[in-house]
């Protein structure tokens, strides 16, 4: 090997390193923009499984990677968002989205104009300016999808003037041509590169820099590509290696519709080569690839579409339903911990939304965790007491792993306005655990008052239930606040919480002018003024969360 070869090889490695980045660039921006259309769109999985199609070829053409959708499409089943019948749907739109970066690599054989070394610097240059100097969100979004698009082209530019030099060289010939005489041998070679490097679009676009240079031909690249279609479900059944029962049925179900479709086309395509020999030796090109990927991820969904029901039954026969118990001992810890699954950090929006979900999830168990506590206290139940310190245990350890799945979404290319969101997550929980302290110390005053036997008077009580109900008020508002950004909840909230203030300072007042006149105890004083204090402080944690949303609706 000379100097000059070993020049080209590195040039053909930064090639490929430049391509490969530009496209996570390119898909990264293009997650970022997409987020909320991805929402948008998962919503009408409940629909049937043709919109299930549509949905996933939208998304996989939205976020520019089908591996990103599947391993998605894993963690909402194993969340229980998405039952097995309409991830199949979405599993066979994937395929179909994911040619849209096969045509994109094409561009170059389109007419000059179009070809990467005209256009791609001034797309790069112009996307850098945007991210760079742009003040608005949105077009830092557009100058980032522009940097990775324009990196990519560079890169595949790089690549095929690697190759110019070597298009005739006997080697391509060569390889091809064995490739092209064992298919078996062809599609295990386009499977394990794509494995390798984890993503059927860039292997395909590898395969298309090949083509351009016209070393390339037919009957390879065919059963090259159906290898990659089989290569690229690696990533899911990755993802679904640790997950439950029906994650690992849907990543299967990814390799059965892949494998199963690849078998019957790799069939028809070697009857065909068998009748059409000039065309399988003849060199294939970039449109042409892209023409072949499409026609053949279009047609097996369609040939599939009817047996998805099939599917489903296979991948259950093959991963066995287990009688063992799925869930902890009162199931709460464990299914935020399947709903907190980190596959759909492939989505930021999405992770995002589950987790205001669950920060909500914890918000009403702590509200209602109050709800005990004041019931133990006005009752004398013993058996609410327990209750409530139980369910505070729980509380403790389900803030604990939503703030450790909140610092993962929070390293995620996000926004400005995701990053304050969840800055105003890790708050509210922080919040939430404290009313789920209070209610703690309410529930060990009601214990007081019960082995003490202390009793209040029946205007105490009153003004007790009366302090509560405000409380409670205060706290629902919040909590529909943050579910739905919603301002009027908000603004009750405030409202509501400063009534609260008003009103403790009333009954303290009151309280302290009963004592003074012998009309209750010190001993129930004393638990009195402590359970109005915990309520006045779980009112102003109400308000703070409130106010977190006030300041995300002004940024």
């Amino acid at each position: 090997m000379t100097l000059n070869d070993l020049g080209m090889l590195f040039q053909f490695i930064g090639g490929l390193g430049l391509f490969l980045y530009g496209m996570h660039i390119m898909a990264d921006g293009l997650q970022k923009s997409a987020g909320d259309r991805v929402k948008s769109l998962m919503g009408f999985l409940t629909r049937n499984r043709l919109v299930a199609v549509t949905v996933g070829a939208g998304i996989t053409a939205l976020i520019q990677s089908s591996s990103a959708t599947t391993v998605m499409v894993v963690g909402f089943v194993n969340a229980g968002m998405l039952t097995l019948t309409q991830a199949v749907g979405v599993i066979m739109g994937a395929n179909i989205g994911t040619t849209i970066t096969a045509w994109i690599v094409s561009l170059s054989e389109w007419g000059s104009l179009l070809k990467p070394e005209f256009f791609a610097p001034l797309v790069v240059g112009a996307g850098a300016f945007l991210l760079l100097f742009a003040g608005n969100e949105r077009r830092k979004k557009a100058g980032e999808i522009m940097t990775g698009f324009g990196i990519l082209f560079i890169g595949l530019s790089f690549m095929s003037d690697a190759i110019t030099p070597y298009r005739d060289a006997q080697i391509f010939s060569d390889a091809f041509r064995v490739l092209g005489k064992n298919p078996l041998l062809a599609v295990v070679t386009g499977a394990v590169v794509t494995a390798i490097i984890q993503s059927s679009s860039a292997s395909v676009g590898i395969l298309q820099t090949l083509a351009m240079n016209g070393v390339v031909n037919w009957q390879s690249a065919v059963f090259i590509m159906l290898g990659q279609n089989i290569g690229t479900c690696v990533t899911a059944l990755l993802s679904g290696a640790g997950a439950g029962k029906n994650a690992k049925r849907a990543s299967v179900i990814h390799l059965l519709f892949n494998v199963i479709g690849s078998l019957w086309v790799g069939v028809a395509m070697f009857v065909f080569f068998r009748f059409q020999g000039d065309m399988a030796a003849r060199s294939i090109g970039s449109v042409e690839i892209s023409l072949f990927h499409t026609f053949f991820n279009i047609a097996n969904t369609l040939v599939m579409f009817p047996f998805a029901n099939a599917l489903v039954r296979i991948a259950e026969i093959m991963i066995t339903d287990d009688s063992r118990q799925e869930t902890d001992e009162n199931g709460i810890v464990d299914q935020m911990g399947r709903k907190l699954d980190r596959r759909i950090l492939n989505n930021p929006a999405l992770a995002i939304e589950t987790a205001v979900g669950e920060v909500v999830g914890i918000g009403i168990l702590a509200r209602d965790n109050m709800k005990t506590a004041m019931g133990a206290l006005l009752e004398n139940d013993k058996e609410q007491i327990r209750q409530v310190l139980q369910m505070e245990k729980n509380i403790n350890r389900l803030v604990t792993m939503l703030t450790s799945f909140l610092v993962e979404v929070d390293n995620l290319s996000l926004t400005e306005t995701q990053h304050l969101m969840i800055k105003n997550l890790f708050y509210t929980i922080s919040d939430m655990e404290r009313i789920g302290d209070h209610s703690e110390n309410i529930a060990e005053l009601a214990e007081t008052k019960r082995k003490d036997k202390i009793r209040f008077s029946e205007k105490g009580y009153k003004d007790m239930e009366k302090m509560y109900d405000m409380t409670l008020h205060t706290l629902e508002a919040a909590l529909e606040a943050r579910e739905l950004g919603s301002p009027e909840a908000v603004r009750r909230t405030e409202s509501t919480e400063k009534m609260v203030d008003k009103l403790e300072r009333d009954l303290r007042d009151k309280h302290i002018q009963r004592l003074s006149k012998g009309k209750c105890s010190p001993e129930s004083g004393i638990i009195f003024l402590d359970v109005l204090s915990n309520l006045e402080r779980i009112a102003d944690h109400a308000d703070n969360i409130a106010g977190y949303v006030a300041a995300e609706r002004r940024n």
